[in-house]
């Protein structure tokens, strides 16, 4: 039984027009020689009205009951997509992630995957042709509770059913139609790779590429599960073989990747916030104090940087994402300890993060010297800088974005 995963993000599931075209695109895929499992996320727009909906009660909803209601917007998506699908005379059939057992911890809000039982799938498909399962949540392994993935958990949830069900492939559908060497809206002449290495999407998604969740990049990586991402805003009746062409391949092979440039892309990030814990005594010891408390928070850390001693003292400093500042900032007054004798603790959401990524780095020398060059040329000043094999980031402040994106991609000759 060969099977292929699809998964619809929810600018695909934004109305009923769009979800009529992805029933087309889905029935095309079905009369072939395949069996669907097809992923929804909620119609866009819903997550974030079903959020403000809890926020009337409270500032800080109970996280347990938050997943409840946050579900509901997959199960609406899957449920609309089904009656559909039967309309235009598909044997389908749809289910909640906690049905299927998707087995998560315990970590609402932010749930990882721990198992998928395929057989219940499996005996589905044996009878039918499309099984639509909702994305994003799953089933807490302890309670029973629902929980949910996070923001862009669907993607996560197709890749490890691709992963659990030995699919053929994992197809993304998302609105663009594959992965670009940077955003076209910032930079018009933007080129879509035909392929890019998992260790590329992986630093791109972590970067601030919108096109996968890193964590849905992770798991593929990891479990080498097949993934493509292509444009559900094509004509749902082009044919397969066109709509594969116009698509991005992320792949395990460096050999594969077609383009020879040293930088395969530029990301950028404008969802994370700075805080610096300022005349910090600089004693060992001093970065699990104040870093400690924010991962017992389970709240993510990006950039660090600590300055220099002057007088026994120092700065510390480290971004978080904007929705996370606030509980960091609380984290840090309430629970890191006075005799760190730090002099005060502010914040600055005015930056964004520029990101230069390419495995050709790694063969290549001056690319940083190069980035640091072009960016002074514009008279851009950086505030922090983190490198990898295959990357180099820096913190700017957020006004000068889009001329550091189009002035590096130019510089890179990712426009050629």
């Amino acid at each position: 039984m060969k099977v292929i995963v699809q998964k619809y993000g929810g600018t695909s599931m934004g109305s009923v027009d769009r979800i009529h075209r992805v029933a087309t695109r889905i029935k095309k895929w079905s009369d072939t020689d395949v069996k669907l499992v097809v992923v929804t996320s909620a119609m866009s727009g819903e997550t974030n009205r079903l959020i403000s909906l809890a926020k009337n009660f409270t500032a800080d909803p109970d996280a347990r009951s938050l997943d409840q209601v946050l579900a509901s917007g997959e199960q609406v998506s899957s449920g609309l997509l089904t009656i559909m699908l039967k309309e235009l005379g598909l044997d389908a059939i749809s289910f909640c992630g906690w049905q299927v057992k998707i087995v998560t911890d315990s970590v609402f809000g932010k749930a990882k995957i721990k198992s998928i039982d395929p057989s219940f799938v499996r005996k589905e498909l044996s009878t039918r042709n499309v099984v639509v399962i909702t994305g994003f949540q799953g089933i807490d392994e302890s309670s029973g509770a629902i929980t949910t993935l996070g923001r862009g958990g669907s993607d996560t949830s197709a890749v490890a059913l691709a992963y659990a069900l030995k699919a053929e492939e994992c197809l993304i559908y998302t609105d663009v139609d594959g992965v670009y060497t940077t955003d076209p809206r910032v930079e018009p002449n933007a080129k879509r790779l035909k392929t890019v290495t998992f260790e590329e999407m992986l630093e791109m998604s972590s970067l601030g590429s919108k096109v996968l969740q890193i964590r849905a990049v992770g798991f593929a990586g990891k479990f080498k599960v097949k993934t493509r991402v292509l444009s559900s805003f094509q004509d749902p009746n082009l044919s397969i073989a066109d709509e594969l062409r116009e698509s991005t391949i992320v792949t395990h092979e460096e050999d594969e990747v077609m383009e020879e440039a040293v930088i395969s892309g530029i990301a950028f990030n404008r969802d994370e916030a700075r805080i610096t814990v300022s005349g910090v005594s600089d004693t060992p010891g001093v970065a699990h104090k104040i870093l400690g408390p924010i991962a017992n928070a389970n709240i993510d850390v990006d950039m660090i940087i600590q300055n220099s001693s002057r007088d026994g003292t120092t700065d510390f400093s480290f971004t978080v994402h904007k929705d996370e500042l606030r509980d960091a900032e609380k984290v840090l007054l309430d629970e890191v300890p006075k005799s760190l004798g730090y002099g005060e603790i502010c914040s600055d959401i005015n930056i964004c993060k520029v990101s230069v990524v390419g495995i050709g780095m790694r063969s290549n020398v001056g690319v940083a010297s190069k980035m640091f060059e072009i960016l002074s040329m514009e008279g851009i000043n950086i505030k922090m800088i983190s490198t990898s094999e295959i990357k180099i980031s820096v913190v700017i402040d957020d006004k000068y974005m889009e001329l550091a994106v189009r002035a590096l991609h130019r510089a890179f000759n990712l426009d050629v």
